[in-house]
């Protein structure tokens, strides 16, 4: 055994002085090692993969005068359907002029008690209908928050959480059992609310809600404009704000001061609630819109009732 590995060495060491690379002396050519960063795809977190998912009473909504999914037709879907088309079209960039923040709606009034929220929730329903948009409600009265009393939800963080950078926005949102529909609650309530509706913070959260999806319409239920402060700072973000009013109630002037708040809006609606027509109609909603100023009214019916 001895005498061949001797043998075998004498050969290797024949071969180095005649000039021959052996394996082992052979120089690999580098390659240079995987990029963690090339390799793993860089995709944005969907929220809805971390949201929590709550189940709407809809049988029990629809008990309260609100508009579901596959409900049987009614004259006031047949007339959110009229209200929300401008809006939609608005939204999706095929009305008359460009509009900054197009999908983004906030729905007020002048004072409390008008029907905003019932408003705001019943138009989320109508929009969440449609075969090619999704919608977002977020509960923006902050100080008043109703969006998830009146779906029989407990109050949680919210909006006011994000702003305050204590919570991931996916973390917030709820995922409801209709399926184009989310929720966005208010949040715990913060004595700086107001600053924080007007902070950098809104703007760029507001600016990411307004681009991520264009599929999406996002409804803000904003606080009374003549109430609090809210309201306006919210109006300066937005692309579309509704107007409610309730007929035979609000005086004109309190409608005129809450119109000359929102100027700077491109698109300004307004929504007549529980407006009588003529005898033996009932009550129902009118509606209008127009670029700049200008309202105007429509039909009733008596199905409709006055909510928050």
């Amino acid at each position: 055994m001895s005498s061949l590995i001797e043998q075998a060495a004498q050969r290797l060491e024949q071969l180095r002085q005649a000039g021959v690379v052996l394996p082992e002396q052979a120089q690999l050519p580098e390659i240079p090692a995987p990029s963690i960063a090339a390799a793993v795809p860089q995709v944005e977190p969907d929220p809805q993969a971390q949201s929590k998912r709550v189940e709407l009473d809809l049988e029990a909504l629809a008990a309260q005068g609100f508009l579901t999914p596959n409900a049987p037709r009614t004259q006031m879907a047949d007339q959110y359907r009229v209200i929300k088309r401008p809006l939609i079209k608005n939204a999706m960039g095929k009305g008359p002029s460009k509009i900054n923040h197009a999908n983004l709606i906030m729905v007020t009034s002048a004072l409390p008690g008008e029907g905003k929220s019932f408003t705001s929730l019943n138009l989320a329903m109508s929009i969440a209908a449609e075969l090619d948009n999704t919608v977002m409600l977020v509960d923006a009265d902050v100080a008043r928050p109703s969006v998830l009393r009146m779906l029989g939800l407990p109050q949680g963080p919210g909006l006011l959480d994000v702003l305050e950078d204590s919570v991931d926005m996916a973390s917030v949102l709820l995922r409801t059992n209709v399926d184009k529909l989310t929720i966005l609650p208010s949040g715990t309530p913060h004595p700086k609310a107001t600053e924080l509706l007007a902070s950098d913070a809104m703007t760029q959260l507001l600016e990411n809600m307004a681009n991520r999806y264009p599929d999406r319409i996002i409804i803000f239920d904003s606080p009374p404009l003549l109430l609090t402060t809210e309201a306006r700072v919210l109006a300066s973000h937005m692309g579309q704000i509704v107007v409610v009013v309730h007929a035979d109630k609000t005086a004109q002037s309190a409608v005129q001061q809450a119109v000359s708040t929102i100027e700077s809006c491109p698109v300004k609606m307004m929504l007549l609630n529980r407006a009588r027509a003529t005898a033996g109609s009932g009550y129902g909603y009118g509606y209008g819109y127009s670029y700049g100023q200008g309202y105007g009214y429509g039909y009733g019916h008596e199905d409709a009732a006055s909510k928050a």
